[in-house]
């Protein structure tokens, strides 16, 4: 096949929407051919503006989705903080039941159909508060489907949720990595919300915790462009020599009530470790996201 003439740039795969265009534009290019002085008058010649238009089209009818609007039925949903947000509870039965409603968005970046564990943030990752949250939502809020975009990052203080931080132990960019995978999700569908469960990495800095965590919340609004309900929970003590640090963090995730709008959290009464005296057991995870979701669906009312 004859090659574009110098100076016409044929669509990359990612401009032509997952590739689908480019082989389309490809194919048609020979009738196609923009009218150059000297050439074979017997080849059509199209004014330039035409052959842009038709390629535009071609790109669409592959890729419908490539200019269109997020899918509004699509309620994404941020997971964020550390590990008991990534979750490390034991994967059992219930981890592998999935719904055609819910979806997560995988390391490749790719949606498939939620189970645990969600994350992957380290080898250990497993059952969390995030495919309940999703469960919860979903059942009580018929006709729309669930997008998790799980992001937690275990053992990372608040301090590394800002853009330029950086995670030595697990090699990331919490909040970088974070906000990349958003604007990802956000071409297929719509921002409803983030949970957030972090804060034992910060236990020995409760007094400056409540203006870092105001200030994260208005920077992942900013820059995931939603302003959309935050939702933080408690953090839990399973030792005596932690039980007065908690209290003075939880103190400072409470202090945002009523000062940060579409703000609330959720509480870690009755709740569980694994036997590490750190990590929420399974069962404890899944209350905890329900405990989340019924939260969010009231900040959305």
């Amino acid at each position: 096949m004859k090659p574009p003439p110098s100076g016409v740039v044929v669509p990359s795969d990612a401009e032509a929407c997952r590739s689908g265009g480019r082989a389309l534009y490809v194919a048609f290019y020979p009738a196609l051919e923009f009218s150059q002085p000297g050439k074979d008058p017997v080849r059509m010649k199209v004014p330039r503006l035409v052959q842009a238009l038709v390629s535009l089209w071609l790109v669409c009818i592959v890729s419908p989705r490539g200019w269109a609007e997020p899918d509004a039925s699509l309620h994404l949903y941020l997971l964020v903080g550390q590990s008991n947000m990534a979750g490390r509870g034991t994967l059992d039965e219930e981890s592998k039941k999935t719904d055609p409603r819910i979806l997560m968005l995988t390391r490749e970046l790719q949606w498939q159909p939620a189970t645990d564990p969600l994350h992957f943030d380290k080898p250990i990752a497993g059952v969390g508060p995030g495919l309940a949250f999703a469960k919860t939502i979903a059942e009580k809020t018929p006709g729309i489907r669930i997008g998790l975009i799980p992001c937690a990052v275990g053992g990372t203080s608040i301090k590394l949720w800002v853009p330029e931080g950086f995670d030595k132990f697990t090699k990331t960019r919490p909040y970088a990595d974070m906000l990349e995978r958003v604007k990802v999700a956000q071409r297929e569908g719509v921002l409803k919300g983030i949970i957030w469960h972090q804060g034992e990495a910060d236990r020995n800095a409760a007094d400056a915790y409540a203006g870092l965590l105001s200030e994260l919340i208005e920077r992942m609004r900013k820059d995931c462009g939603a302003e959309v309900p935050f939702v933080a929970g408690e953090i839990s003590s399973f030792q005596s020599q932690t039980e007065d640090s908690t209290i003075k963090l939880n103190a400072a995730i409470h202090s945002l009530d009523g000062k940060v709008k579409q703000y609330a959290w959720v509480g870690s009464e009755g709740l569980n470790h694994k036997g590490d005296q750190v990590h929420y057991d399974s069962a404890s995870a899944r209350i905890l996201g329900v405990r989340f979701a019924d939260k969010m669906l009231s900040l959305q009312k």
